[in-house]
């Protein structure tokens, strides 16, 4: 991966062919679970993570908010999903991205983050893997590598708002 950098009024970076091929495999997971129905994924803790409560303490009140606003959520979340899709270079390549086009590339790499980081219990003192060799730490070194991939984003985008290009 070459990090995000801002060149003009774009945001480029550049991803090899097996980046975004697991960028499309998270996608596409992340879909399945945004799509599913209620009943299927109900106490699922990343559902949970991706649409949350709106209260806690009162079951009534986060069943009202949950009702009003999980609809625009998933409809919202469906649409960067499109959006990170559509810029994806389908053989690896270079990722030109405007602001709003980065905007949704920043919701959907927090909320893979989010999914990732909830399956595999991450913790504020868990740790990138030393060994690769199990599904496990692939998995971390897939979660790390979308660490890095969001920070360029938003490096890019801040130095952007701070003049520098």
């Amino acid at each position: 991966m070459k990090p995000f950098r801002r060149r003009g009024g774009e945001l480029v970076a550049r991803l090899e062919p097996a980046e975004v091929h697991v960028v499309a495999l998270l996608l596409d997971q992340l879909e399945q679970l945004l799509t599913a129905e209620a009943e299927d994924v109900a106490g699922d803790p990343v559902v949970a993570r991706l649409l949350p409560a709106g209260h806690r303490s009162d079951p009534e009140i986060a069943a009202d908010y949950r009702e009003m606003t999980e609809s625009a959520l998933r409809s919202g979340k469906a649409d960067d999903l499109a959006t990170v899709r559509a810029g994806l270079p389908p053989d690896g390549g270079t990722v030109r991205l405007d602001p709003d086009q980065a905007a949704a590339w920043l919701r959907t790499t927090n909320d893979l983050r989010l999914a990732l980081g909830t399956r595999l219990d991450i913790r504020e003192d868990t740790e990138p893997p030393e060994d690769l060799a199990g599904e496990e730490g692939h998995q971390l070194a897939v979660y790390y590598w979308l660490t890095g991939l969001q920070g360029s984003l938003v490096d890019a985008l801040a130095a952007g708002r701070a003049g520098r290009r």
